[in-house]
């Protein structure tokens, strides 16, 4: 939809947490007539209500009532699912049903470069905003990795490069929303609550990230990933510029390792970029991680002198395998930002020292056993948490000793008990935190918190 028709139209907004409240007021701030509708109770969204009340914007909590219908477009925030009661309502009776960074992309004059992946997007991001702010680059950073893109847009100026982290529910209602680069990392059953248990439904959804794409678009893409790989190469149009990464074989166009470099052919040219061996954060996944960045950073024209810079010094992200403290020779790792098997998987994987992991929370249908040969090599002992702490007991019992804690507390105090000096305690719960805490990120804190505590 062009800026220009919004004025005077109808919108409903389902959802007030913080991509709701942003495309609210980014529709209010065109012309648009606004209402906001959540079902979570007025006393837990007082602060939201103030914020409506102040734009002008009117809402409702509590319910989503029939006032919801009476708009021509209904936009969803992430958290709202597809198949919510209004939602069927609003699709049967032939309403637009669009998501959030749909719309924000309405009122985006900068190219694009969205990123989506089962695991390691928020890092790919963050990791990418910095090359571009290294490299004294314009850019904006949002999307899924904490800051609304409708948040944002406004200030997007057509020299700028808007690079989002997109996740599968953000995906789910696009209509026109096209990046100039496309990335996805890899693509591995989570979520599926949300997909009628249908792994093929969450395949279809991630691949929306490039259904708009065309004649000057690239996507970048996991080549090892099998599933990737195939969906790719099934559903891609025939316009856009496919470039693949890969650390098993040398692609004639693409990123891959040769002579432990890390080396990107574009356009006919090869650009040996940095050794391996000198980028900053470890493991497997991030030298994915890694590949992708360098591949949308060479798309972007950012030099390789600067890229190099980047590689060499950033130090990850917040809750994903960011080192906390050395107490008593352990090394305490916080990683709760892996709410999925394979997170937990390449989190192991990163590791050569014995570890004590705390394993654990909302569970999402977690088949532990793909961990058990890891486990057998890498794991000294499990520490179970949460509402899933009896199922975890049980799958790992019988690999490796298993001890339940009943908080986050007791498992830290637990950990510190059972490592041993050159160990590490790690935190990668493999499981959603809505049991304990209000998001992966508060685990982190008080896991942290915690951490801190600890006498040497």
């Amino acid at each position: 939809m062009h800026p220009g028709r919004i004025t005077g139209r109808r919108f409903s907004v389902l959802g007030g947490a913080r991509s709701g409240l942003a495309v609210a007021g980014l529709l209010h701030a065109h012309g648009a007539r606004v209402f906001l509708s959540d079902r979570a109770p007025l006393e837990k969204m007082r602060l939201a209500k103030e914020e409506l009340d102040a734009l002008g914007v009117s809402s409702e909590f509590g319910d989503n009532t029939r006032r919801v219908l009476e708009a021509d477009v209904i936009v969803l925030s992430p958290g709202v699912p597809s198949d919510a009661p209004i939602v069927t309502e609003a699709r049967a009776l032939g309403k637009s049903v669009v998501s959030e960074v749909e719309v924000a992309s309405w009122f985006c004059q900068a190219p694009i470069v969205a990123i989506t992946g089962t695991n390691g997007k928020t890092t790919t991001t963050a990791l990418l905003g910095r090359v571009f702010e290294d490299a004294k680059r314009p850019a904006v950073v949002a999307g899924n990795i904490g800051t609304a893109f409708s948040q944002v847009v406004r200030g997007i100026t057509p020299d700028m490069v808007a690079i989002l982290e997109i996740s599968s529910f953000q995906l789910d209602h696009i209509v026109a929303f096209r990046p100039r680069v496309a990335v996805i990392l890899n693509i591995t059953p989570d979520h599926l609550d949300r997909y009628n248990h249908s792994f093929a439904d969450y395949i279809a959804s991630k691949c929306r990230i490039f259904e708009n794409q065309g004649d000057s678009d690239s996507l970048i893409y996991n080549y090892d990933d099998e599933v990737t790989r195939s969906q790719v190469e099934q559903r891609a149009g025939k316009d856009v510029t496919l470039l693949p990464f890969s650390q098993t074989g040398v692609l004639q166009q693409g990123a891959f390792i040769r002579n432990g470099w890390l080396v990107a052919a574009v356009a006919g040219e090869e650009t040996a970029i940095i050794e391996t061996s000198a980028i900053s954060i470890r493991g497997a996944h991030n030298l994915y991680n890694a590949m992708a960045a360098a591949l949308a950073a060479d798309v972007m024209k950012i030099s390789v002198a600067s890229l190099r810079a980047t590689l060499c010094n950033f130090r990850g992200v917040e809750h994903r395998l960011e080192s906390v403290r050395e107490v008593g020779g352990v090394m305490y790792v916080n990683d709760s930002k892996a709410t999925n098997i394979d997170s937990v998987w390449y989190a192991l994987s990163s590791f050569t020292e014995p570890i004590v992991i705390i394993l654990g929370g909302r569970d999402k249908g977690n088949d532990y056993s793909r961990l058990w040969d890891l486990a057998k090599k890498r794991v000294r002992a499990v520490i179970a948490i949460g509402e899933s702490a009896e199922k975890v007991r049980r799958s790992f019992q019988d690999i490796v000793p298993v001890t339940v804690c009943a908080s986050m507390d007791q498992a830290v105090q637990t950990g510190q008990y059972l490592a041993k000096p050159g160990d590490v305690v790690l935190l990668s719960p493999a499981c959603a935190s809505f049991d304990w805490f209000d998001n992966y990120e508060h685990r982190g804190r008080v896991f942290k918190e915690l951490v801190w505590k600890l006498q040497g």
